[in-house]
């Protein structure tokens, strides 16, 4: 009978092991940095990159408002950060040998950028969000109807006659040559020192705000073309008729070692760029801008909604 027993309780060891041999551990997948810029749609697109990893078991480390643009590019191509969102006409900038007429048509200019960066510096850029966030000025609408303000145009006339003029904005729309310097040089317009006003960070609510507010006399704000405090502070934003800006799509750019290593990230943020219109960054941007709520939570929120998050 014992032998019988021992026979039994071997039998039940041997299959046991054999189980447990057979159910394959879970695979670690990470760490994933992710990075953005300092301002509201960097923190938010960020962190829809690193809720959806996390979400397909990625270990992530969350380094997003990582800095200005020079800042979070410079931690990307040192591997401090793996991904982080970027905008396609930022490729002026990353190589300066450019045309600048390649990126004011949107697809020629991500292809040319995507191209580009994956050659000379092993990054890849995926497939991007189709709604364009270009540098613009935005002046309050009272102002801009007692003026007749509604074009680039018109605000070049406007300040070549000696009115009254202060700029709220950051310092790299002051100096990045894509932004106020191609305003001014295809407007002919200058400014002097004493008509900015920077502000530090870069983030257009500060900027838009000071403007709503007439803060230290402003009466000119840096916006993006997706903010979503333009319409609630009573701002409008300045056609740019002769088409100075570019197209800045915004597009998680990955280094390749890591998306050779996890080819699955490409297929994850696809369906979530693809989810980003322009009316609905502008909705999504004005929540945090305006109704004060957390990234996160609006991040959050926008990828359940979509299917995009468990």
């Amino acid at each position: 009978m014992k032998k019988a027993l021992a026979v039994v309780f071997a039998l039940a060891v041997a299959l046991t092991g054999c189980a447990c041999a057979k159910t394959p551990l879970p695979k670690s997948k990470g760490p994933v940095t992710v990075g953005s810029k300092i301002d509201t749609e960097g923190k938010l697109l960020g962190t829809m990159i690193a809720l959806v990893l996390e979400n397909d078991g990625f270990r992530v480390v969350d380094k997003t408002q990582t800095g200005t643009t020079g800042i979070v590019r410079r931690a990307l191509l040192e591997g401090e950060i793996d991904i982080y969102p970027e905008y396609t006409g930022s490729g002026l900038i990353f190589f300066m040998d450019q045309d600048p007429a390649l990126y004011k048509d949107a697809q020629q200019g991500y292809e040319t950028v995507k191209s580009l960066d994956l050659a000379r510096n092993g990054m890849v850029w995926l497939a991007p969000a189709k709604a364009n966030n270009t540098w613009a000025i935005a002046v309050k609408k009272d102002f801009a109807d007692a003026n007749r303000l509604e074009t680039m145009s018109d605000l070049a006339r406007y300040i070549k006659a000696g009115k009254r003029t202060k700029l709220a904005c950051s310092d790299e729309f002051l100096n990045n040559p894509d932004a106020m310097p191609a305003f001014k040089k295809t407007y002919g317009f200058s400014l002097r020192k004493d008509q900015t006003v920077v502000l530090s960070g870069g983030n257009t609510a500060q900027t838009e705000k000071a403007v709503a507010d007439g803060t230290d006399g402003v009466n000119l704000g840096m916006a993006y073309g997706t903010d979503g405090a333009l319409s609630d502070l009573g701002l409008v934003v300045l056609t740019d008729d002769l088409e100075a800006q570019l197209v800045y799509w915004p597009t998680p750019v990955v280094r390749k070692a890591t998306l050779d290593q996890y080819p699955e990230i490409e297929t994850l943020l696809a369906p979530v760029f693809g989810s980003l219109t322009l009316q609905r960054l502008q909705e999504l941007n004005a929540r945090i801008q305006v109704k004060g709520e957390a990234a996160e939570a609006v991040a959050t929120d926008h990828l359940k909604k979509n299917g995009l998050l468990k």
